[in-house]
């Protein structure tokens, strides 16, 4: 006999990061029906950029948008303002800020993996995959000089330099996680609670990615091969030769795939950026103020993330517009989970990192 249920998880619920409400229609143990609502922590910041706070403070504002984008927001906005600027950073500074932004995506993907481990029930791979993204964290501390909020970005460049005992110390760092981070992988791609139990669940395919215009590694795992990074000389990653990751199938496992294999592709971008680094300063003078428009793509850790200003030769700019990647990734989480066991939800959630606090802002 089929019975019909409702079920509400969220907006607080312990298998969610952040608040977000889904409401789950259920035929005996499968979903036939979602309703997502991601709108429970806006803070206003998009209005506050062009009130509050004058243009040279902004790029630090932008960085709460996020804790684990930080870096990712800051220099989005920063590449944008530099462009109405008319102002170009020093290429030291644009490697170091590939350095930077690498390390933000692996202390992100890092941290995705061990939710999505806690999800399946091994607890005990959260717990290890924790404690080796704090190598990441220790690395981000001695390049930036903070662990979270990093405020290393600036207009003109970057605000602190590499000397050669940070660059010792990020690259051992870098060695004992590659390490870690191989060992995890063969668990993902062997253990049964990783492996073989998400094969088939929680589909994307390539047709339901493009048409729900996902990004980032969801897209990449359905075999869609687009990356900010490869599409846009916003950094100079093609001089690192930069190659992005892609799966086919889709599915849970095949985003946690894509996932740890961007970690090692981090990795050897960032050793690749410190042995090539340019001599040089690390910041260039600002002078003037915004005028006219500008937009600026950059490929954070969950896919492309949209800045958009408008400025009049004021120190307040008239528009500051952010899009992030899951904005575009909840129509198409919707739908992964359409069909699906519900006990299934919280590992397919989780698969989809989703990053509310950037989308609501």
């Amino acid at each position: 006999m089929k019975k019909t249920i409702n079920i509400p998880l969220g907006s607080q619920h312990i298998a969610l990061l952040e608040p977000v409400r889904f409401g789950f229609e259920c035929e005996n143990e499968k979903i036939i029906k979602v309703e997502a609502d991601v709108g429970y922590v806006h803070r206003g910041v998009e209005l506050a950029c062009t009130t509050k706070f004058k243009f040279k403070q902004v790029g630090y504002v932008v960085a709460r948008v996020c804790g684990l984008c930080a870096i990712v927001h800051s220099t989005c906005y920063t590449l944008a303002c530099e462009e109405l600027l008319g102002l170009e950073a020093p290429r030291r500074a644009s490697y170091l800020r590939i350095i930077a932004n690498e390390l933000d995506r692996i202390h992100s993907h890092l941290l995705c993996l061990a939710h999505t481990a806690e999800n399946a029930g091994f607890e005990a791979l959260f717990m290890r995959t924790m404690k080796d993204r704090e190598l990441i964290m220790e690395a981000q501390e001695t390049l930036t000089g903070n662990r979270v909020q990093f405020d290393y970005v600036c207009i003109g460049g970057v605000n602190k330099d590499v000397t050669t005992d940070i660059e010792r110390v990020v690259k051992e760092k870098l060695t004992l996680l590659k390490q870690k981070v191989a060992e995890i992988e063969e668990l993902f791609l062997n253990n049964w609670s990783l492996s073989l139990k998400y094969k088939g669940v929680g589909t994307i395919t390539t047709e339901s990615a493009l048409r729900c215009s996902v990004l980032g590694p969801l897209a990449r795992a359905s075999g869609v091969d687009f990356d900010v990074r490869n599409e846009s000389d916003y950094l100079p990653y093609k001089e690192l030769g930069f190659k992005s990751v892609i799966e086919g199938s889709g599915d849970v496992h095949a985003r946690n795939m894509v996932r740890l294999r961007e970690v090692f592709e981090s990795i050897r971008l960032i050793e690749a950026a410190l042995d090539g680094l340019p001599e040089g300063e690390i910041a260039s003078k600002v002078k003037g103020a915004p005028d006219g428009e500008s937009y600026m793509r950059v490929e954070a850790p969950r896919g492309e993330c949209f800045y958009y200003l408008k400025g009049s030769k004021g120190q307040y700019l008239d528009r500051v517009r952010i899009k992030t990647p899951t904005f575009g990734s909840v129509p198409a989480m919707v739908e992964a989970l359409t069909g699906q066991n519900y006990a299934d939800a919280p590992a397919i959630i989780a698969s989809f990192d989703p990053c509310l606090s950037c989308t609501a802002r």
